[in-house]
């Protein structure tokens, strides 16, 4: 069967991260390949490469699998709706939402009549809106990118979501150094001793409001240093003047 197919184009600059590091890694199933014409896959393999994606064939389930940024998404890409045995389908498609967290199905709908097919059978076998997310699109080259636009946006909110977890641990850090501080500044008290409030007792607030008597019962500083701590928050020969660093 013949088609033409529009040259392939890289992500605009607001889309993309840059091409000099891989995006990922796109899996695409062997068999899939293996029905689809020459045209398609060159503009696949053009589009993939611009795009800076490394392109693996294996026998996998779903038609694609992309790898980006410690993310895998899924897709069942259905090139030709005409003929298809619904029955099947479906199942498929269950089966795959089954085995995989993110998982997309894309379908070429060129016409309202295919377009209204899917829809009749989509209610008739009683699929849930959204799960898995169904994606129409009018040709084979638009279903294609926005296979690869999904996996690199889902790509990127992992990243995005990584990266924000380490700025999160980071200022975790950098309080925990400063809660150090400021309880090993306190005569007597060394850093065991320091983690050890902060394991039981918690922040310096509730270090100050606690009497020498509890010190004791949570913790397992010595008599003197809880007579210590207690005094450093309530005497102002102590707290008018502490040393830290």
């Amino acid at each position: 069967m013949n088609r033409g197919f529009r040259d392939s184009t890289p992500f605009s600059n607001s889309a993309s991260l840059s091409t000099s590091c891989s995006n990922g890694v796109c899996m695409m199933r062997s068999t899939w390949r293996d029905e689809q014409h020459p045209s398609f896959l060159n503009f696949i393999s053009c589009f993939l490469k611009e795009n800076s994606f490394r392109l693996n064939i294996v026998p996998i389930a779903p038609d694609f699998i992309f790898n980006c940024g410690g993310l895998s998404v899924a897709f069942m890409f259905l090139t030709n709706w005409d003929g298809v045995d619904t029955e099947s389908f479906y199942r498929k498609v269950q089966k795959l939402k089954e085995q995989f967290a993110n998982f997309y199905v894309v379908i070429t709908l060129p016409t309202k009549e295919q377009n209204d097919s899917l829809i009749h059978s989509y209610i008739k076998y009683g699929v849930r809106l959204g799960r898995p997310t169904f994606v129409p699109v009018r040709d084979l080259e638009m279903g294609f990118e926005k296979i690869v636009k999904i996996a690199h946006a889902r790509g990127a909110c992992k990243r995005q979501d990584a990266l924000a977890k380490i700025k999160a641990e980071e200022k975790s850090v950098q309080a925990m150094e400063i809660y150090l501080q400021v309880v090993t500044s306190i005569p007597g008290v060394d850093s065991h001793g320091a983690n050890v409030l902060n394991q039981t007792i918690g922040s310096i607030e509730a270090i100050a409001k606690s009497s020498k008597e509890y010190l004791l019962e949570t913790t397992d500083l010595s008599p003197t240093t809880a007579e210590t701590i207690t005094r450093f928050f309530r005497d102002p020969k102590f707290y008018l003047a502490p040393k830290i660093g």
